[in-house]
C-alpha cells in the first residue's frame, strides 16, 4: 500500500497569522499545506504562490468555517478527490471580532463571533478527528487569545469564543491523548496583522513588557513546533506569546 500524502489544514490561511502559518509549516515540514479561505480569494492564491517560490507545495479550499453544511460538503469532496491523502495537522485559526460594549452588544455581534470561532473549531476538528484517530496520530491546534484568559472589556464576545476554545481544547486532549493526537492551543497578545491595524500601538505597548507588538512569524514558529513530532509529549496545554503581557 502506497504511503498517503499528509496534509496540514490551516482555516482563514490567506492573511496575517494564518498566513504566517501556512509559510512557516510549509518551509518546516514535508506537509503539503491545505489553505482555507471564506471569501479572499486572492489573497489566498498569494499565499500559495509564496508558499511554491519558497519550494514547497499547497493547495487552496474554500469554506465558511462557521457553516457546518459548508465545511462537511467541501471537506468531503476534498477527500473524494484526494482518497491517498490524510490531513495529519489541523490549525483552527479562522476568528473574526466585533468589538463593543457588552450592554450595546447585538445579537449578530455575539452569534458572528462565537460561531466563526467556537463553532468553526467544532465542525472542522469534529469532522476530521475520525481519520486521525484511524491514523492513530496528529495534531491539532487552536489558535486562541490572551483574550480568552483574563478577558478583555469590550471584547466580551470574543473572549467568550477563546475562552471556550481553550477549555474544549484541554478536553479534547484528554480524550484522545491515548491515540498519540495532540490538543495545544497557542495564545498571542497583541501581534503586527490587519486585525490589529486600528489599535494604537504606540500606547499599547507600554503595557508589554517587551515594549513592542509581536510578529505573525513569531507566532507561526511556536505554531510550527507543536505541529511537529518534537512536540509529541506536550497535549492540552495554553502557550501563551504575548511580551510578557500576562502569563
Amino acid at each position: 500500500m502506497s504511503e498517503k500524502k499528509k496534509f496540514a489544514l490551516v482555516t482563514g490561511g490567506s492573511r496575517g497569522i494564518g498566513k504566517a502559518i501556512c509559510l512557516q509549516l510549509a518551509l518546516d515540514t514535508e506537509y503539503k499545506i491545505l489553505i482555507n479561505y471564506k471569501e479572499n480569494a486572492s489573497a489566498a492564491q498569494e499565499t500559495l504562490n509564496e508558499i511554491e517560490k519558497n519550494g514547497g507545495s499547497a493547495e487552496l479550499i474554500q469554506f465558511n468555517v462557521g457553516d457546518t453544511e459548508d465545511v462537511q460538503s467541501k471537506l468531503d469532496q476534498w477527500h473524494e478527490s484526494n482518497k491517498d491523502a490524510i490531513i495529519e495537522v489541523i490549525v483552527n485559526n479562522a476568528g473574526i471580532t466585533k468589538d463593543g460594549l457588552f450592554m450595546w452588544m447585538k445579537p449578530e455581534d455575539w452569534n458572528n463571533v462565537i460561531n466563526t470561532s467556537l463553532n468553526g473549531f467544532f465542525n472542522v476538528t469534529n469532522h476530521l478527528i475520525q481519520k486521525l484517530l484511524v491514523n492513530k496520530y496528529g495534531r491539532i491546534i487552536n489558535l486562541v487569545s490572551v483574550s480568552g484568559l483574563k478577558g478583555t472589556p469590550g471584547q466580551v464576545n470574543y473572549s467568550a469564543a477563546k475562552g471556550g476554545i481553550i477549555a474544549g481544547t484541554k478536553a479534547l486532549a484528554q480524550e484522545i491523548a491515548k491515540r498519540n493526537i495532540t490538543v495545544n492551543a497557542v495564545a498571542p497578545g497583541f501581534i503586527k496583522t490587519d486585525m490589529t491595524g486600528d489599535l494604537d500601538e504606540k500606547e499599547l505597548k507600554k503595557m508589554i513588557p517587551m515594549n513592542r507588538f509581536g510578529e505573525a512569524a513569531e507566532v507561526a514558529h511556536l505554531v510550527s513546533f507543536l505541529a511537529s513530532k518534537k512536540s509529541s509529549y506536550i497535549t492540552g496545554e495554553v502557550i501563551n506569546i504575548n511580551g510578557g503581557i500576562y502569563s
